[in-house]
């Protein structure tokens, strides 16, 4: 996969999450921490996994190894949530813009939270982080429904639609 198609992948993922994070505005803050017996949580609970994974990712690939995940306790707002997701997609978007193709194939090493060593080709971690979104975001879009609230479709063939000026459905 070339480095120009990761970098769209990377700007479609910011965008599917703003999408997420908008449809998430229209909740109650009781509705948006409320217990919903899913992986975690909540709403509030599965946004702040996702913001997690990217900020350890990206914490990774600048050679450190955090020992936690962002404490769910430190996002009690969308607000705040969106005021840390800013910095995190800035700092997503300036990693993959410094690539060079042959940083694609090179092994990043680090400790896991458990402190287990692991490694793997940056162009597997890379693809790793996209659909790790992906796949909770499409979570969120099931809380939000069962709260009543409307999802916004985050389909990549709907970012394309986008780009190219399309109306949504």
């Amino acid at each position: 996969m070339s480095l120009e198609t990761i970098r769209a992948l990377y700007h479609y993922n910011a965008w599917a999450n703003h999408r997420t994070l908008e449809a998430c505005a229209a909740l109650t803050e009781r509705q948006f921490s409320q217990d919903l017996s899913t992986s975690f949580g909540s709403v509030r609970g599965t946004l702040v996994h996702v913001l997690g994974g990217e900020w350890i990712w990206l914490e990774r690939w600048q050679g450190r190894s955090p020992e936690a995940l962002l404490p769910e306790s430190e996002f009690l707002t969308l607000a705040s949530m969106q005021e840390r997701w800013v910095e995190i997609e800035r700092g997503l978007a300036e990693f993959v813009a410094g690539l060079k193709p042959s940083d694609l194939d090179r092994v990043i090493e680090y400790r896991n939270l458990r402190g287990n060593r692991f490694g793997y080709p940056l162009m597997s971690m890379l693809h790793h982080l996209v659909n790790h979104g992906t796949y909770h975001r499409g979570q969120v879009t099931t809380l939000l429904r069962q709260l009543g609230a409307k999802p916004r479709a985050t389909d990549l063939l709907r970012y394309y639609d986008a780009l190219a000026g399309q109306p949504e459905e």
